[in-house]
């Protein structure tokens, strides 16, 4: 039995499975793919294990479990190498159940095990130079012609963008005065109408992160996914996942460096005693574990509701992703300030885990715009 109520037994296994994995290949290249190399082959592995995409049916690569499986696989893997666990989020919490859900047979039969496999890889194109939290006054154009779709635009902060076999584009198709409602997906395979570029960001390096140019791409009918005009619905969809995600990711991030911290503060000597024996200190890392499993039920209830299929999912998908993120900056900092010269330097791991954090607090909607729409559901509600 879980000590959560919000798991089972089942989902301790899936953590454990998770935890073995992290630690027997994710922590060792932890570090090659903070200085820069794409994580491919852990993507593959998690795949054949059944942990890039977990609540996907078998049938289609995944392992037939739920989501709250997915969020415990995003948080193990975090605690060794957040990029992975970025990268990880986006293939299987968003992507594959964006093909799962709302793409044609034909498109998902192509494509779905293969990404859910991690054979294939798909980067989920939103973000633009003119608007990231504004998705609805995005400006790449999806013109019909014939019998086909012609697309240009351009994306930018893109995760897996350098690598991606084939892109999911949010593109207008219909005047920009209709915002989202005349937004559409497409899944548009890689060829030479699509020029990359890397874009270097302070941390979550080894994802990928790219601007993506679509230069006259055409395709077809079938590379629709979702109804025509109502691709936003489909990215309001994906980004809820991808937020508890993020709250998850943060939740890892935070434990890490709990653990970094705590440790080093066991063995570090300072004025002839232990560090841990400083009572600032002690507050410092009891405020921190405080704070973390205040979180973590947050992070399992949002999942909870998302497999329960509850209203009250959107909701605790943004209190998740609200809350995790702050987690993951405030307890690296923290312990970064716990572990003084060691913690700032290369050699640490904290300093990685410190530059990683602060992308989740940007990443699937800046905090700030998720404020806005948390306010949004209290109206509703009060």
């Amino acid at each position: 039995m879980s000590k959560y109520p919000q798991l089972g037994e089942e989902h301790e296994l899936v953590r454990k499975t998770a935890r073995e994995f992290a630690e027997r290949r994710v922590v060792p290249a932890a570090r090659a793919i903070d200085e820069g190399n794409y994580p491919r082959d852990l993507l593959r592995e998690m795949g054949d294990l059944g942990l890039l995409a977990p609540h996907i049916p078998q049938e289609f690569g995944g392992a037939g479990l739920d989501f709250r499986s997915m969020v415990i696989v995003v948080e193990e893997i975090a605690k060794a190498s957040p990029a992975l666990a970025t990268v990880a989020e986006v293939q299987g919490s968003m992507i594959s159940y964006n093909l799962y859900r709302y793409a044609q047979p034909n498109v998902r039969e192509k494509w779905l095990e293969d990404v859910a496999k991690g054979r294939k890889i798909v980067a989920f194109a939103l973000s633009e130079p003119c608007c990231g939290s504004d998705a609805a006054a995005i400006q790449t154009r999806a013109e019909r012609r014939g019998g086909e779709w012609v697309i240009n635009g351009v994306k930018l902060w893109i995760t897996s963008g350098l690598y991606a076999d084939a892109y999911l584009v949010a593109a207008r198709t219909g005047p920009p005065e209709l915002r989202h409602k005349s937004i559409s997906l497409f899944l548009v395979e890689r060829s030479r109408c699509i020029e990359t570029s890397p874009i270097k960001v302070m941390g979550v390096h080894g994802t990928g992160t790219a601007e993506v140019k679509f230069n006259d791409c055409v395709v077809g009918e079938e590379a629709l996914v979702g109804k025509l005009n109502e691709g936003f619905q489909v990215v309001l969809d994906d980004l809820n996942n991808g937020r508890t995600c993020v709250g998850a990711i943060g939740l890892g991030i935070a434990e890490a460096a709990f653990a970094e911290a705590y440790a080093y503060s066991k063995k570090r000597t300072a004025f002839g005693r232990p560090l841990a024996e400083f009572q600032v200190l002690q507050h410092y890392l009891a405020n921190a574990y405080v704070q973390t499993e205040a979180v973590r039920n947050v992070v399992y209830l949002a999942a909870f509701y998302r497999d329960a299929d509850d209203p009250s999912f959107p909701m605790y998908a943004q209190l998740a992703k609200v809350l995790g993120s702050r987690l993951a900056v405030e307890t690296t900092r923290v312990a970064m300030q716990i572990m003084g010269g060691f913690g700032y330097s290369t050699e640490s791991r904290v300093e990685m885990l410190y530059r990683d954090a602060k992308a989740t607090e940007i990443y699937e909607g800046a905090n700030e715009v998720i404020l806005n729409t948390i306010y949004k559901f209290l109206e509703k509600a009060l």
